[in-house]
């Protein structure tokens, strides 16, 4: 039976990104003890979630905490991925040109930076600061735990995202999120059992502040049962031992883009096409 171990890191974001990135790699000998295959971090973990005032001085200070894709806090992930063997999906604020979006970042121990997922809708507050992703970032990448996919926060309410990653065979769904409420934890074993997958949610713990965050990062099993957390009022890394084979066995009930579908009757068509704001044609 192929087994891996996944772990959640919930840890806050400081408006230093370079702070938490130490505070990231300061785990490095508690993830390697765990034999972590697959580590996920929380929404904005790098950057951090827009609060306070959003526009003028406020956001170049926030634009100048995100990070570049490639760049040197990137390098340092990979650098962490290499040295622990573990796969890694940590929630960015990504600067492209003069747009930030709020991105999902994969990461191996053998090739670093593999792929990205840009935050299809960005909720609220977050559209003042954040662009909006396209289709061609919804990847589905191979990890020493399987399959992985990543939805970030709410866009996990999004039916078609589901159905679309489950089409794609994810076997870990990996969900970075600042969502800290009891109904986002039974979010997540729903999409466990739905898609018949590993759900691994990673949620920051913040206690200062006028918004702090409570935690609740979780990992739950294709039927829907929790196997790790949720981890609450405190930092720390949430690991739970795996059997991929169970993403198998428990489709033999319920597989919803397999025999559970009905194309006859319902139809999805994903547009994975990238969506520039500026195409160049000739010269």
């Amino acid at each position: 039976m192929p087994e891996a171990t996944v772990s959640a890191l919930q840890l806050g974001a400081s408006a230093d990104t370079a702070a938490t990135l130490e505070r990231i790699l300061g785990y490095e000998d508690e993830i390697r003890a765990s034999g972590t295959d697959l580590l996920v971090l929380p929404e904005a973990v790098l950057g951090g979630y827009p609060r306070g005032e959003l526009s003028g001085d406020g956001f170049t200070r926030y634009f100048e905490q995100a990070v570049d894709l490639p760049g040197p806090e990137l390098e340092a992930l990979a650098g962490l991925s290499a040295r622990t063997g573990a796969s890694v999906v940590a929630g960015v604020v990504e600067r492209a040109g003069s747009t930030l979006y709020c991105t999902a970042v994969f990461l191996d121990p053998v090739t670093g930076f593999t792929a990205r997922h840009r935050k299809l809708v960005p909720t609220m507050r977050e559209r003042l600061v954040w662009g909006r992703g396209d289709g061609s970032t919804l990847p589905v990448v191979a990890t020493a735990a399987g399959l992985a996919g990543a939805a970030l926060c709410w866009e996990n309410y999004m039916p078609l995202l589901r159905a679309a990653m489950y089409a794609k065979g994810v076997r870990v769904w990996c969900a970075p999120t600042v969502d800290d409420r009891e109904v986002w934890r039974a979010t997540m074993r729903h999409i466990a059992a739905e898609g018949r997958c590993f759900v691994v949610s990673a949620c920051p713990y913040e206690s200062e502040g006028d918004d702090p965050i409570a935690g609740g990062s979780l990992i739950a099993g294709p039927s829907g049962d929790v196997l790790a957390g949720p981890l609450l009022g405190a930092e720390g890394l949430v690991t739970a031992r795996i059997d991929l084979d169970e993403t198998v066995s428990s489709r033999a009930q319920l597989d919803v883009s397999g025999h559970y579908a009905r194309p006859d009757v319902f139809s999805l068509s994903v547009d994975e096409t990238p969506r520039p704001g500026v195409r160049f044609h000739g010269g």
